[in-house]
């Protein structure tokens, strides 16, 4: 079926959950690890995913909420407000983090490569605790998350960092 065009079946798609945001993979990434894919990225209300890089680009684009970008600039980082319509591009290696400061989650769709989506099936789990069981403790899904992170070359930054651009983390 990869060969032919098709309709992907969004609603049979699993949901990853990566430490509160969710991804749901729509394509297959079972092809060589550079080839695009797309997702589909859910950050839930007053969320936020931490200031980070990864060798894999990312192109964002929101489908609904409103979602805050963290970009770098000759200057330090700048917050870029970003909704429906809009397209923010991460490059390989470039340094970001979003957060959504809004009582709505923000939703969008993200193209990127396989690897990439590779990466969110080793390190999350499915968004549903009962398909698995029981939750890990939320200590064992942060080394986890961080373990699989360094497996992929992806810079996580340190708490203080994150602090410096108006993140607290949890």
């Amino acid at each position: 079926m990869d060969s032919v065009a098709h309709l992907v079946d969004s609603r049979s798609a699993q949901i990853l959950d990566s430490i509160g945001p969710t991804i749901q993979v729509l394509t297959n990434v079972d092809g060589d690890e550079g080839q695009p894919c797309v997702l589909r990225g859910t950050i839930p209300a007053h969320a936020i995913v931490p200031l980070h890089s990864h060798p894999d680009p990312e192109t964002y684009l929101p489908l609904s909420g409103q979602l805050e970008g963290l970009v770098q600039t000759a200057h330090g980082y700048e917050w870029l407000w970003l909704g429906p319509g809009d397209v923010f591009h991460v490059p390989r290696n470039a340094k970001h983090a979003f957060r959504n400061r809004s009582h709505d989650p923000a939703v969008a769709y993200v193209a990127t490569t396989n690897r990439m989506a590779r990466f969110f099936r080793d390190s999350g789990l499915p968004a549903d605790p009962r398909s698995t069981g029981a939750w890990p403790p939320a200590h064992e899904l942060l080394q986890r998350f961080l373990e699989v992170s360094r497996r992929y070359g992806h810079w996580i930054a340190t708490a203080s960092e994150n602090a410096a651009v108006g993140l607290r983390l949890g």
